[in-house]
């Protein structure tokens, strides 16, 4: 894949057959794909779809291809046909059965992209190109990870583009969250810093670090694997430190003796109370990754979050439809220029859903794991 002129995509086998070489994707002039004009209204015959439908909590064998009846229509939600959908931790751990709200059978996805297939909204019309992230989707109705899924018409973002969609799936829920902590963080384009991202080669961080480097940041990020230091390098992190599950107090300190200004803490429970200790007097920490679980036991505020130092955090659904449509736009565009990279680990079909997960759980990938319907 690839225009003239400009250098092939690289696939190869691997688990769950296609296999994308996507850490340097964002330097490729990328094909186009169909016109968004291109009407994809449904035919009247088509009543069923595929899925991947979790039956119950458990592994990934809950996870079972089926033959589904499409969804019916109504006010106010829209058929979207899914073209591809990213993968995400949380969905693993509602799989696991660590989402109380959920009822099993559920078709899980958080977030995917498509076109409209039946629309309902005021605006937009059949065919338009979209993209949709949170909003209880995956979780209280059915989310991305089928063939086609019925989405409020205030979940949708419509998205110009003409990024082939392995591409676009990658980016909804990855670079809104990079984007979203870093606001919160307050680490703007018009003045420099010392940024730290815990967690660095999940896919957040590989967004967060793509950003930071465009704003000029020194960037810092950690990860547990020497043979990932590359990744996070071509992301554009300046320094890569090792964590061995030890604290990073010396090995930062010999970087930056007065800490970091700013901390984004992805694994979140286990390490955020350390990130409070490392960051600078009056500098700032956002969690917006729960690698490391949901909950702190005995956390004790004003005893663990040094005065003067401030401690946010950053949730993707502040982003969700028209809030975050602009801002995935401009992510889009500066994917489109080569600014920013997709960060895409592998790419598998519907029907390697299951090993997707299981590459997931087995904290294998380095960037976005993306399924193809």
């Amino acid at each position: 894949m690839g225009s003239a002129g400009g250098p092939q995509a690289r696939y190869g086998s691997g688990c769950g057959g296609l296999a994308a070489d996507g850490h340097g994707m964002a330097l490729y002039r990328w094909p186009a794909i169909a016109s968004s004009g291109e009407s994809e209204r449904m035919t009247e015959n088509i009543t069923t779809m595929r899925a991947a439908v979790c039956v119950g909590a458990g592994g990934p064998e809950m996870l079972e291809i089926r033959e589904v009846p499409v969804p019916a229509v109504r006010e106010g939600w829209s058929l979207v046909k899914v073209r591809g959908a990213g993968l995400n931790r949380s969905e693993l751990r509602t799989r696991r059965g660590h989402s109380p709200s959920v009822r099993f059978p559920r078709v899980l996805g958080i977030e995917c992209v498509g076109t409209l297939a039946i629309s309902t909204h005021s605006t937009l019309r059949d065919g338009a190109r979209v993209a949709a992230v949170m909003g209880e989707m995956g979780r209280d109705f059915d989310g991305g990870y089928a063939e086609y899924a019925l989405l409020p018409n205030d979940l949708l973002m419509p998205i110009e583009t003409t990024l082939p969609w392995e591409v676009l799936a990658a980016l909804p829920e990855t670079y809104l969250t990079a984007q979203g902590a870093l606001d919160m963080l307050g680490i703007t384009p018009d003045h420099q810093g010392r940024l730290l991202i815990r967690g660095g080669t999940a896919s957040v961080g590989l967004a967060a670090a793509s950003i930071a480097a465009g704003y000029g940041f020194d960037t810092a990020a950690t990860t547990r694997r020497p043979a990932k230091a590359d990744t996070l390098t071509k992301a554009g992190v300046d320094h890569v430190l090792l964590d061995h599950g030890e604290p990073l107090a010396d090995s930062l300190h010999d970087l930056w003796p007065e800490g970091p200004d700013y901390i984004l803490d992805l694994i979140g429970t286990a390490t955020l109370v350390d990130s409070l200790r490392l960051v600078r007097r009056g500098g700032t920490v956002c969690m917006s990754g729960s690698l490391s679980g949901w909950l702190i036991p005995d956390f004790e505020p004003i005893a663990q979050i040094p005065s003067g130092t401030k401690l946010t955090a950053f949730h993707s659904d502040n982003y969700k439809g028209s809030a975050g449509a602009p801002l995935l736009q401009r992510v889009v565009h500066q994917i489109e220029a080569g600014r920013y990279r997709p960060n895409i680990d592998r790419v598998f079909t519907l029907d390697d859903i299951a090993a997707a997960h299981t590459y997931m759980e087995n904290n294998e990938a380095t960037g976005k794991l993306v399924v193809l319907p």
